[in-house]
């Protein structure tokens, strides 16, 4: 799904330049970086966990960059809503710090054939309302997010058929086999509400004032619209008690957010912007993680210029210099990329999707060589060089200024004209979601994350009736071999079919990677235990939270 960091879900990926599934860097290294960074990409590490806390605390202040909209994630699924919420509201399944996924509410899954799955739901799981959870509120719950006017809609489309089939059962009947169905399952799809308190609540569900209708490790406490927002543990919680009992959420961005965290008077934040990140570099008091996630800056075309044809695309993302822009626009801390995918997607066959990462060197060159700019000029000549500049749609934003005059230079270091396009920030979003507002530029600055830990969950963007795909690309056995690994349920089948997809993915340059986002966790140096990853917009990190000494 693409998420805007400050806005909704919507239709299979996303990132908005900025949100922060294991292990890998560019080499594939799996090491941590921590109490400050390093000093360039090509050094950093990713980590999906961070050391073990040993000490109990009474509370903790924690920094969001927006406040919530809703705490309802079916009908507005922002980030700063999912960070908190993810401590309060549990999943089907979880994605664990690793990317990987497991039944979790669902006690058991079991596949009889492979268009159906039938879930056992926990015995001895509580609302925070003290009722008992029932697998009658995971049907309800199920149908909720299955509904046509909510986010997580899109999700079950596979669906034949859902319903309760035992005391403790659910059986879902799919269409065709689905693999991507349980790792939904561990994101927002999953989630389990009380039916009773969602009722009750109406359209007022996920507004302050309101209970949170969850069974989480804590409960949602105090939401002072403007000021902060308060999660208690909860005392009756069927797993492990939480380390810290209560955690207190305020809003800040840019410098705010980092003076907050230099005084002090926050003990953390997972950092939106890699700039934030870079900016409390070396900060005595602070430890800094850097996590494998799915987030990836990417130059997204158009089909109206000169980028529809495939062969500019392929000349652009051999002249581009990906480890410039990762040095100047982002302080070090994104990583040169050949996929429009992060290694926080690699959930399964880690090893084979890192080799080919690195294989894609021909394509998407992390700095361009000579021989690699004269094969961008000699595609250039066999096009015939559009005569129109290329315009470059981005915002003011720093980073994206950086990646706007390396897309310009890359042009005129093979004989084309880049034309940059700059609008406001609160207008930058319309150009995912309006046609319209993309009409007068041919390609766009843009960034992407996706819910699942599985290069697949990507891919289906370069389908030829994808929403996605703007250039209009399209090729029958790309969409074939799309709609095949959807359906195989082995890993290690599914990846061999996600490689192919791949290569004819990016020698198709549909879209034109530039680096990999990893997720940024800041924290006070007493504190330790969250996740590093991605995962922590759906794992409940908060309840790792604690002292490093007992």
């Amino acid at each position: 799904m693409r998420t805007s960091q400050r806005g909704r879900h919507a239709v299979a990926a996303g990132l908005a330049a900025t949100a922060l599934l294991a292990t890998a860097s560019c080499s594939g290294a799996d090491t941590a970086a921590t109490g400050g960074a390093p000093a360039d990409a090509a050094k950093l590490k990713l980590t999906a966990s961070t050391p073990a806390a040993k000490g109990h605390q009474d509370k903790a202040n924690w920094l969001l960059e927006d406040e919530p909209d809703s705490l309802d994630l079916d009908t507005q699924g922002s980030s700063a809503g999912r960070v908190v919420l993810t401590n309060v509201c549990e999943r089907l399944y979880q994605l664990q710090p690793d990317n990987t996924v497991k039944p979790f509410l669902a006690e058991k899954a079991h596949a009889p054939d492979d268009r159906t799955l039938v879930l056992t739901v926990r015995d001895g799981v509580t609302f925070h309302d003290g009722s008992k959870l029932t697998a009658d509120d995971v049907l309800w719950s199920l149908k909720r997010h299955a509904d046509p006017d909510m986010e997580q809609a899109d999700e079950f489309g596979n669906v034949r058929s859902m319903k309760k089939s035992g005391a403790r059962e659910i059986t879902i009947r799919f269409k065709a086999p689905d693999a991507l169905f349980t790792k939904a399952l561990a994101g927002d799809a999953g989630i389990v509400w009380n039916e009773k308190q969602v009722t009750a609540a109406g359209k007022d569900f996920g507004t302050p004032g309101q209970g949170d209708a969850c069974s989480g490790p804590y409960t949602l406490g105090s939401w002072k619209s403007g000021d902060s927002l308060t999660i208690e543990a909860y005392d009756k919680y069927w797993g492990a008690k939480p380390l810290t009992d209560r955690v207190t959420f305020r809003w800040a961005s840019d410098s705010a957010l980092v003076n907050a965290l230099k005084t002090g008077a926050a003990d953390g934040a997972y950092a939106e912007s890699p700039n934030t990140a870079s900016a409390l570099r070396g900060t005595k008091g602070i430890d800094q993680y850097y996590g494998p996630s799915t987030a990836s800056l990417v130059l997204i075309p158009t089909a109206r210029g000169g980028l529809k044809d495939p062969q500019i695309r392929r000349a652009l993302s051999l002249a581009i210099d990906r480890t410039g822009i990762a040095r100047s626009g982002y302080g070090g801390l994104v990583q040169p990329w050949a996929t429009p995918v992060g290694s926080g997607a690699w959930g399964y066959e880690k090893q084979r999707f890192a080799a080919a990462q690195d294989e894609l060197d021909d394509v998407a060159p992390a700095s361009p060589t000579a021989d690699d700019l004269a094969e961008a000029k000699r595609l250039v000549k066999s096009a015939g060089a559009p005569a129109d500049p290329v315009v470059i749609g981005t915002d003011s934003s720093q980073g994206r200024t950086v990646v706007a005059n390396a897309a310009r230079a890359a042009l005129q270091r093979i004989g084309l004209k880049g034309q940059i396009k700059t609008v406001p920030t609160a207008q930058f979003e319309e150009f995912y979601s309006d046609p319209g507002a993309r009409a007068d530029i041919d390609v766009l600055v843009g960034d992407w994350y996706i819910s699942k830990a599985d290069p697949m969950g990507f891919y289906d963007n370069g389908l030829s009736d994808s929403s996605n795909n703007w250039v209009g690309f399209k090729d029958k056995t790309y969409d074939k071999l799309v709609h095949r690994a959807l359906g195989t349920l082995d890993d290690k089948r599914r990846a061999s079919l996600a490689l192919d997809v791949q290569r004819r993915f990016s020698d198709a340059a549909v879209w034109i990677p530039l680096a990999q986002v990893p997720s940024a966790l800041v924290i006070d140096d007493r504190m330790t235990g969250p996740p590093a990853s991605q995962s922590y917009l759906y794992y409940p990190w908060a309840a790792r939270l604690g002292l490093k000494k007992g």
